[in-house]
């Protein structure tokens, strides 16, 4: 597993970030896993403000060489669930395992009365990359995701 125990006051965090025509996610947590659970919670957003409920669980595994490419490959996964199911997610789990990522997604179908989509994300890129330990000792895991 990556990193060791969380340092106890770190709160998951995450936000968006303009970027020309398309939008940045960026999470926080204690432990990258978390950071992508956090980023995952962002990429959501980019799709609908509204509640989604964490109903049906989906299953993905991700591979790559680095922390990096692994973020970039989880946001595609749930972007491919997204657009394959036509579903939202709004809880997630993330096991991460040297270059292994073991993901779970809870969500639901895509309600477009009540979920109102905003857009469809196409997908996540290298621009603005970053996976790292911060300063505070907290985790960050951001890229722009192509709207």
């Amino acid at each position: 597993m990556t990193g060791s125990a969380p340092p106890p006051d770190i709160k998951p965090a995450w936000e968006l970030f303009p970027h020309d025509a398309d939008v940045g996610v960026r999470g926080w947590g204690a432990t990258p896993a978390q950071a992508f659970e956090q980023a995952a919670l962002a990429l959501t957003a980019v799709v609908t403000e509204r509640a989604v409920e964490p109903g049906a669980a989906v299953q993905v595994m991700c591979e790559a060489p680095d922390l990096e490419l692994l973020f970039v490959e989880w946001l595609n996964a749930i972007i491919y669930e997204m657009a394959v199911g036509k579903c939202l997610f709004s809880r997630f789990a993330v096991k991460i395992d040297g270059t292994r990522l073991a993901g779970t997604l809870w969500g639901e179908p895509v309600d477009v009365a009540r979920h109102a989509p905003a857009c469809e994300p196409k997908g996540a890129t290298y621009t603005a990359l970053k996976v790292a330990q911060e300063a505070d000792g907290r985790w960050s895991a951001g890229c722009i995701v192509d709207v």
